[in-house]
């Protein structure tokens, strides 16, 4: 199938904000009261976008309007980019002076809740002039295409985003010291098997899969890892080891703080390389947008270059011990 292009030249650019305000309003009348214009002359607008690109933007029921998957997969790029002219145009109007920007961010709930969200602060007094939109949807993979920059933990993809490896996910049995005193002389599959399993939930995997996969590599065959409590997040499974019980796969550089301070231990040097990252994504096209490379280089400076070094130093700490 040979692929057409839009010539630039002739982008529909009043039909596009056509669009948007009736995907904002789901209404063809409160999309024109809003735009001040007629009904009709915002309905041929949408329909000759619709015919420029040939599939229908609208599923027209008797009493609502709802986006159908192409509506769903351009509102987002419109709205982006008229954003974006409206900071351009407005920074330039204000003749350089400083002006309001905010930027939709995503981050894991684990990342955000146990990271990132206690030092916003700093970011905030070094750049006052951008705001935060904090997203912190549960799951695994590529941001949805209505954020500016993106924490994601998934395996490596190649895709036309720009992708930045924050660091290699290493997990470790973690616990707390309480129950790392019972483990005598204990081997590590008589530990697993006397202890309560901490699952963290991995979507688009089985309930247990890491556990799996941490048995796997061990060779412990015979375990019943098919027990215990299953969170969605690893930060809730740290918070109930945390409690004095249970044994948790967690990885050690997200929380390698409790583990610095002995409120966590490892009560054995083993680690899981399960595949995935946390991985920083930028749009190609923002690299160029002031507010997004501040922040994008603050997430790197933060959990990027230091985050390699931070995982050395922990295992050289954990073996000294």
């Amino acid at each position: 199938m040979v692929k057409t292009t839009i010539d630039r030249r002739w982008l529909p650019l009043n039909a596009l904000r056509a669009f948007e305000g009736v995907a904002k309003h789901s209404s063809f009348t409160a999309a024109a009261n809003s735009l001040l214009i007629s009904q009709s002359a915002l309905s041929r607008h949408v329909i000759a976008l619709e015919k420029l690109i040939g599939v229908q933007l609208f599923e027209r029921k008797p009493h609502a309007l709802v986006l159908t998957k192409a509506g769903q997969h351009l509102l987002p790029a419109v709205m982006k980019s008229f954003d974006r002219l409206e900071y351009a145009l407005d920074d330039i109007r204000n003749d350089g002076s400083t002006t309001l920007r905010t930027l939709r961010v995503q981050m894991p709930p684990s990342f955000a809740v146990h990271l990132a969200v206690p030092i916003l602060r700093d970011f905030r007094r070094a750049a006052v002039e951008v705001e935060i939109d904090l997203v912190s949807p549960y799951g695994v993979g590529p941001p949805p295409s209505d954020v500016d920059v993106a924490v994601v933990y998934s395996k490596p993809t190649v895709t036309d985003l720009v992708t930045d490896l924050l660091w290699p996910v290493r997990l470790s049995m973690l616990c707390h010291p309480s129950v790392a005193a019972r483990l005598g002389e204990k081997t590590l599959a008589e530990f697993i098997e006397s202890n309560e399993l901490v699952h963290v939930r991995i979507s688009d995997q089985p309930r247990h899969h890491l556990w799996t996969q941490f048995a796997r590599q061990e060779n412990l065959s015979t375990l019943n890892i098919e027990r215990g409590l299953v969170f969605d997040t690893a930060v809730l499974a740290v918070q109930y080891a945390l409690s004095g019980e249970g044994i948790a796969l967690v990885d050690n550089y997200l929380f390698s703080d409790y583990i610095r301070t002995g409120r966590l231990v490892r009560p054995f040097d083993i680690s899981l390389d399960d595949g995935y990252g946390y991985y920083l994504i930028t749009h190609p096209e923002a690299l160029s947008d002031t507010a997004i490379a501040l922040f994008r280089s603050w997430l790197i400076e933060r959990f990027g270059t230091g985050a390699a070094a931070a995982q050395s130093n922990l295992h050289l700490a954990v073996s000294n011990e």
